[in-house]
């Protein structure tokens, strides 16, 4: 075992933090320029710092992911799921079970929920949000983002379904109870089964193929027959008929009935 590699077992074992699903020259590119910045001599000293400053351990969490996030983000591919997708799913059933997988600080499920209420007003739905860092659950959870962070968004989503305390606009209570957030490892705990449709999107730019594999393939398990899993836009999923997914559109991969 190197010095990285005894990093990550003692990350995983101090932190309950598992990265070994990850690719490493990635990740071992962000953790050294981080200990650089920090002028921080090893790894071992490294995990020590963190044991003993919460501060840092929250910039090492805020350097390791990319929590980047915005309201309907790609908006082609929200239209491709609400002008067929959605459609498609409620020929088969009229209830909507969602998942958010990797939902960062809350604008994808807000989004979904959005998009159900205005263009399926009448459709029994429920959203389960989730992410393994419970700071940025906690951000979602509170529904509180900047004039940056809502820019773009239709007018008539913000009008409607936010209301503005100065210079902030908060999500409201009638739209959050529409969503379950939870925190949640992709790599290390149990899939809930039983989805209509999940989105994940722009979360495994750093996991390996070999776990990329694995992750469709808990996906494909976690869906009903006919079920939709909805990815970002530099994902594409290599082993998608090997895995037993078809094409429903660019960015969206049925399990067959």
């Amino acid at each position: 075992m190197d010095a990285y590699e005894k990093f990550i077992s003692d990350l995983k074992r101090v932190f309950d933090l598992d990265l070994t699903g990850y690719k490493r020259p990635q990740m071992e590119r962000r953790i050294n320029s981080l200990m650089r910045v920090l002028k921080i001599e090893g790894y071992d000293a490294f995990i020590n710092e963190m044991k003993g400053e919460q501060a840092i351990f929250n910039r090492f969490l805020d350097h390791l992911t990319i929590n980047v996030s915005e309201f309907f983000r790609n908006q082609a591919q929200w239209d491709v799921l609400r002008e067929k997708i959605i459609p498609d799913l409620l020929t088969k059933s009229n209830e909507l079970r969602i998942w958010s997988a990797g939902c960062s600080t809350g604008q994808e499920p807000y989004s979904l929920a959005m998009l159900m209420e205005e263009h399926f007003p009448r459709v029994n739905y429920s959203i389960l949000a989730s992410d393994f860092d419970i700071r940025v659950l906690d951000k979602a959870k509170a529904g509180k983002y900047t004039e940056r962070e809502v820019a773009g968004m239709e007018s008539k989503y913000l009008t409607k379904y936010f209301s503005k305390n100065n210079e902030e606009y908060n999500v409201l209570e009638s739209l959050k109870r529409k969503i379950t957030f939870k925190k949640h490892n992709l790599i290390t705990e149990r899939f809930e089964s039983g989805f209509d449709l999940i989105l994940c999107r722009n979360v495994v730019i750093y996991f390996t193929e070999e776990t990329k594999a694995e992750l469709y393939k808990n996906f494909f398990n976690s869906l009903k027959p006919g079920g939709i899993l909805f990815t970002g836009s530099t994902e594409q999923i290599i082993t998608a008929r090997e895995i037993g997914y078809s094409s429903a559109a660019i960015f969206f991969y049925q399990k067959p009935m």
